[in-house]
């Protein structure tokens, strides 16, 4: 954008869309990191709705109070859009931005064509700044990140490995 993005303030996003009633998983750099992966944050909070017409209605609810717009280059403060339910979802992924900062909207993220049904047969609830939030499991996290294979992904790879053997170091074995 022409100017800096608003700080991320995840947790004031987040609250929208709980407010609202909106199905999602978060998935990306801030699902691992909610499971304490020692990784630097993005800049943005990446989700993964479910595409039902009544979530995408309270979506748009949410992308209404949260004076949502799409985030471009060529103007700061992004450009103004229609989010009614159903143009919504004729999308894969919308990149956006509020006062709160940057988000994306992704349908179907890298190596999930099944989208929210997929990640959410594994997904974790945590709370994060006083806001619960549903995270993709790191496996699944991990899984994104291969199939996604843009250069910063596979930067964060070797560490997000690491993460996982150590906490299954610590698991109890169930036999």
């Amino acid at each position: 954008m022409s100017g800096e993005s608003p700080a991320l303030d995840a947790t004031a996003i987040v609250s929208v869309f709980n407010r609202r009633g909106v199905r999602y998983v978060v998935v990306g750099a801030l699902a691992a990191i909610a499971q304490q992966a020692p990784i630097a944050p993005t800049r943005g909070i990446d989700f993964t709705p479910e595409q039902s017409p009544e979530n995408l209605r309270r979506l748009s609810a949410a992308l209404g109070e949260l004076n949502a717009r799409i985030r471009t280059d060529s103007l700061e403060g992004g450009v103004p859009f229609d989010h009614h339910a159903a143009s919504l979802g004729r999308a894969e992924v919308w990149n956006l931005v509020s006062p709160h900062g940057e988000f994306d909207l992704t349908f179907r993220p890298s190596g999930f064509e099944g989208g929210f049904g997929d990640l959410m047969a594994r997904a974790h609830r945590v709370v994060v700044e006083g806001a619960e939030v549903c995270v993709a499991d790191l496996d699944d996290v991990i899984r994104s990140t291969e199939a996604a294979g843009r250069p910063e992904d596979l930067r964060v790879l070797p560490a997000l490995y690491r993460h996982r053997r150590s906490r299954r170091a610590v698991e109890p074995h169930s036999e």
